[in-house]
């Protein structure tokens, strides 16, 4: 499988998914910090995956969504954007609609 594939693939996987530096409990950077912060504030289960375990796929992913900068968020296969992006739409009460839309997305496994 290459890496675009498997980069489907991971989005694919769960209804949330989120790129990151490092893991959910040990976040490697700050804005990986505070967008795993929101997503647990609000309950939602997700999908991490880090991107320092497949220098490959953290590359692609760059192109791929032509978005330069982690973490990178996802919801239901859509690019929602980076962790200012998150935190704005929390913030606005946004992000709580996207997420809260599906039923299946509090059944996601980090």
């Amino acid at each position: 499988m290459d890496v675009v594939e498997r980069i489907k693939s991971e989005i694919g996987a769960q209804p949330v998914v989120l790129f990151m530096k490092g893991t959910p409990d040990f976040p490697q950077c700050g804005f990986s910090a505070r967008t795993v912060a929101v997503l647990r504030a609000l309950g939602v289960q997700f999908k991490a995956v880090n991107i320092f375990e497949d220098p490959e796929l953290r590359e692609e992913l760059k192109r791929f969504s032509n978005w330069p900068t982690y973490p990178q968020l996802y919801v239901n296969g859509e690019l929602l954007g980076g962790c200012d992006i998150v935190l704005e739409m929390y913030e606005s009460g946004e992000l709580q609609k996207v997420l809260g839309g599906d039923e299946g997305m509090h059944g996601v496994t980090a």
